[in-house]
């Protein structure tokens, strides 16, 4: 789990960053960045449709996703907002594939890497 003051909590925030943010899609992943002179420490959202599939699929999906996030947070600045929305076919991937596909969503979004 994310710290709570790692998370968009609000309907607000999320509408924010997908409307103000740069946007970077692949296959899998729509990925929202919004970067904006705050105080607060990066926060982020995770966005898993019923069309992703069953409900472990989808609860799998925000599972990994945070994972992954937590990993990375170190590369994110201060004043980050990031959404990360899940489409069809993400939970049929392996998390090495998963992985490769974010670390490409992010690159786009010129975020740096960890690895």
């Amino acid at each position: 789990m994310l710290a709570r003051e790692n998370r968009l909590r609000t309907a607000e925030d999320f509408r924010s960053t997908m409307k103000h943010g740069r946007k970077a899609t692949n296959q899998h992943l729509v990925i929202y960045l919004n970067r904006v002179d705050s105080p607060h420490p990066p926060r982020f959202g995770f966005v898993v449709a019923k069309t992703v599939g069953s409900a472990v699929q989808r609860n799998l999906v925000k599972r990994r996703s945070r994972a992954a996030i937590r990993e990375r947070l170190s590369s994110f600045q201060t004043g980050d907002s990031l959404v990360l929305r899940a489409l069809p076919g993400l939970p049929g991937l392996s998390w090495n594939e998963f992985l490769e596909e974010l670390d490409q969503s992010l690159a786009k979004l010129a975020v740096s890497e960890i690895r």
